[in-house]
């Protein structure tokens, strides 16, 4: 329990250093962290560790660090490898209100994705595991806790797509057009929707609902790293 203890501070460090940093970056640019590929993506590791840090103290399972982290180091790599100057907005992004409020739901709703990616992984592998770590979670409380990551995942990405709609108007004239971003952020609410609805109306869980939760973050991620692939209206930075 010491060593988990300090492996729970140190997550904790690292969520405040996160902070400090995206606060500093704000401060010098007088924006949120939405100019660019680097500060989105550090944006996506603060709401990573948020849900991360929420879900464990809320339910007591460290044991999600094993699938969370390693994402967490993935996307830090990914956006010191990115261009990490400070430079000004492009005029599309130049609403401060509407911009911060649809990114910030955005970062709030992929954090809350990984939680659930991660209680899927952890189920899906929990026979392996289960006889290796001492006081291991049974393997219901992966599914159960995965279901609730997806149950705030789902209204974070409305409330996401309907701000991103309302920028939309404001920065290009119309309120949906099918850039490869909207579509694929469009994609990945109608998988969490499909989640919940099979959950809940005909009683999916285990495997199968895992699964859906791994299609959903793996959408969540080509959303986020479809910018480079696909361009569009969104493929600045």
């Amino acid at each position: 329990t010491g060593l988990a203890l300090y492996a729970t501070g140190f997550t904790v460090v690292g969520f405040v250093l996160t902070t400090v940093y995206l606060g500093i970056r704000m401060w010098l640019t007088g924006y949120g962290p939405f100019a660019n590929q680097h500060e989105f993506a550090v944006s996506f590791v603060w709401g990573i560790l948020l849900a991360y840090l929420i879900a464990e103290w809320r339910f007591r399972i460290r044991a999600l660090a094993l699938v969370v982290l390693p994402i967490v180091a993935a996307l830090m790599l990914y956006a010191m490898a990115q261009d990490t100057s400070v430079q000004p907005l492009i005029p599309a992004l130049q609403n401060n209100l509407l911009l911060t409020l649809h990114v910030g739901f955005a970062i709030l709703a992929y954090g809350a994705a990984a939680v659930s990616c991660g209680a899927a992984v952890l189920y899906l592998v929990h026979p392996r595991l289960a006889g290796r770590f001492r006081q291991f979670p049974e393997q219901d409380v992966f599914d159960d806790l995965g279901y609730k990551a997806a149950a705030v995942t789902f209204p974070l990405l409305t409330i996401m797509i309907a701000l991103g709609a309302l920028w939309a108007d404001t920065a290009w004239g119309r309120f949906w057009g099918w850039d490869p971003k909207e579509t694929a952020a469009l994609v990945t609410w109608l998988i969490y929707g499909a989640y919940l609805h099979a959950r809940v109306t005909r009683g999916w869980q285990g495997s199968r609902s895992a699964w859906l939760l791994l299609l959903g973050f793996a959408a969540v991620l080509f959303a986020y790293f479809g910018n480079h692939f696909f361009g569009g209206l969104h493929s600045y930075g």
